[in-house]
């Protein structure tokens, strides 16, 4: 066989291949810096079931941000965290396919053809050992790990993560995280669902899936959260899962974010301030939690509606956001707007004015620059006074070719101003709106 042939040969069995690379993957740098940070805040103490498909994430990330060795150093770590977690000597099971399959890629992107070629054989004899159970499906470890990298990867592709699921499921039916992760997914991927019979249908599933995995207390603060919008009564509830909660090692997957955003809009807002400095105070260097508590100020502030704020809220209020910002300097845009509100809302116009024009300047994918053009069109509108401006930048908002709640919000303020008809550029915005369903 030629080199030519052997070249093309090799290509075809890449492209063949059940990993991140052939999984459709591609994002902006400012999306994959996000998720960077999102993986690493997943913290590793408590042995997570998921570990391996962590590292596998993390090693294709850092290959497609230029990161080399990380990437080789993390899908190491990946095939060492699997063997962990199987509890085996073997250095072999299904669960490497798609481990070897990206070490596959990341030799062959690298020029190494002999080292490409014996993860090809490895992953041809991974195959053959341990065929699926379904002769027309993928092997349910290959799913599972696809579906878990669709839930993490993609917002819009979070309902194909719980079909994928739901086929491992099928085969190999006892695995319980396998059904959490099916459940979290499905929340999230119906959580703007109006569609009051699906809600109740997710509500009973997020309730069984609970019963079955007591100690996932990130899906029994989503249960609570689901009871609360149901309009139960859940106070006593979340204090309690607040004590459980903190004795649990510091991660996003403790289940400390969505029992603070219970907190907020079911118990109070200031309790949850309390809570979630508590937590920072026990976990002073924990990145993550100074989010978090960042998070908790800034709905705290801007939900505000009664006496004045003290001051020293505000400040405090500042100081996390400059300190969040400086922990994620490459995914943390959205503090960045939510410091620049701050600024406006405490009278330093000037720093505001900055902040955002930085933001404005910056390189961020079309999901963050949406964010960004609609939330500066509020600070126009409500800070600067300047009506014609923020309308520019809902339109632009609006014209930006992605679905979200940000630009359903822009296109409803323009609605709204043109049903008053008392600004100048009503028939613009008429025009322009009408373009837009065209």
């Amino acid at each position: 066989m030629s080199a030519a042939q052997s070249d093309s040969t090799v290509e075809d069995k890449l492209e063949a291949l059940q990993c991140h690379f052939t999984w459709d993957l591609d994002a902006s740098s400012s999306k994959l810096f996000r998720l960077r940070d999102k993986l690493e805040d997943i913290g590793t103490e408590e042995g997570y079931s998921w570990l391996g498909h962590i590292y596998n994430l993390q090693g294709y990330i850092h290959h497609q941000l230029g990161f080399t060795d990380d990437a080789l150093r993390f899908f190491g770590r990946a095939a060492e965290a699997f063997r962990q977690m199987r509890n085996t000597v073997l250095d072999e099971g299904p669960w490497l396919v798609v481990n070897h399959g990206n070490l596959a890629w990341l030799h062959h992107h690298l020029g190494e053809r002999a080292d490409c070629q014996a993860y090809l054989s490895k992953v041809d004899a991974l195959m053959n050992t341990y065929p699926s159970p379904s002769k027309d499906e993928l092997h349910p470890e290959i799913h599972v790990e696809k579906a878990w990298t669709l839930m993490k990867f993609s917002g819009d592709r979070k309902r194909q993560a719980v079909e994928y699921f739901q086929r491992a499921i099928r085969m190999q039916p006892d695995v319980v995280e396998w059904h959490s992760s099916r459940i979290l997914a499905l929340v999230n991927a119906f959580k703007h669902s109006s569609n009051k019979e699906m809600e109740a249908d997710v509500l009973e599933k997020i309730r069984i899936a609970k019963e079955h995995d007591p100690c996932n207390l990130y899906l029994a603060a989503l249960y609570l959260e689901a009871c609360a919008k149901k309009g139960r009564r859940i106070e006593d509830e979340a204090r309690e899962l607040a004590r459980r909660v903190l004795k649990k090692p510091v991660s996003s997957y403790s289940g400390i974010t969505p029992l603070l955003r219970l907190y907020r809009n079911y118990v109070s807002a200031d309790e949850a301030i309390d809570l979630a400095e508590e937590v920072l105070e026990k976990h002073p260097d924990e990145r993550y939690l100074k989010r978090c508590v960042a998070v908790c100020y800034k709905e705290r502030i801007f939900s505000h509606k009664d006496n004045p704020l003290e001051r020293s809220m505000i400040d405090r209020a500042i100081s996390l956001c400059r300190e969040v910002i400086s922990l994620y300097p490459q995914s943390s845009h959205k503090t960045k707007i939510a410091l620049a509100n701050m600024y406006a809302k405490s009278g330093h116009k000037d720093e505001a004015e900055q902040t955002f024009q930085e933001l404005l300047e910056s390189d961020l994918d079309l999901k963050a620059t949406q964010i960004l053009y609609n939330s500066f069109a509020k600070y126009l509108h409500l800070f600067q006074k300047e009506s014609y401006k923020a309308i520019e930048y809902h339109m632009r908002a609006a014209e930006v070719p992605l679905q979200s709640v940000y630009r359903e919000d822009s296109i409803r303020i323009l609605e709204r101003i043109t049903e008053r008809n008392r600004n100048r550029m009503c028939r613009d915005i008429e025009q322009f709106l009408a373009n837009l369903q065209d």
